[in-house]
């Protein structure tokens, strides 16, 4: 069995390949996904920002999100574990509608079960967003 760690990585290379099937299959019957209430990229999609199941969390992941970001590059500042919590420290660079540039630094707490993710609890610089999503040129 692998470690909750290496869950996590492997789950990051997944989300890559937009793949809903085989993103839904990382998390278990009862995960969910919570970001910041309010937060640009959920108001701009209209998404809700507290994710449940892993069908909703995949479709998210492989293909809502690029409605809003293209030319997604993650760079992992810090992966950090303690039984079955893992901590992902990330700073994602992308391309918004209109061709202005998005970069915002992440922290994420993953909580696996067995080999699964269970829980994603998302953290950002939510004024930071807002600004480059909704308030381009200040």
């Amino acid at each position: 069995m692998s470690s909750p760690r290496e869950i996590v990585l492997n789950a990051w290379k997944t989300f890559s390949s937009r793949d809903a099937m085989r993103i839904a299959a990382l998390f278990t019957d009862d995960a969910e996904w919570i970001a910041p209430k309010g937060n640009a990229t959920a108001v701009a999609l209209g998404h809700t920002d507290h994710m449940t199941g892993p069908h909703e969390i995949a479709r998210f992941i492989a293909q809502e999100m690029h409605k809003m970001f293209s030319n997604v590059d993650i760079a992992f500042r810090g992966v950090y574990a303690d039984g079955d919590v893992v901590i992902v420290e990330e700073r994602m660079r992308a391309t918004l509608p209109g061709g202005e540039p998005y970069e915002n630094d992440y922290c994420f707490v993953f909580t696996v079960a067995g080999d699964r993710i269970r829980q994603v609890r998302e953290y950002m610089d939510t004024r930071k967003g807002w600004r480059m999503v909704f308030e381009k040129g200040t």
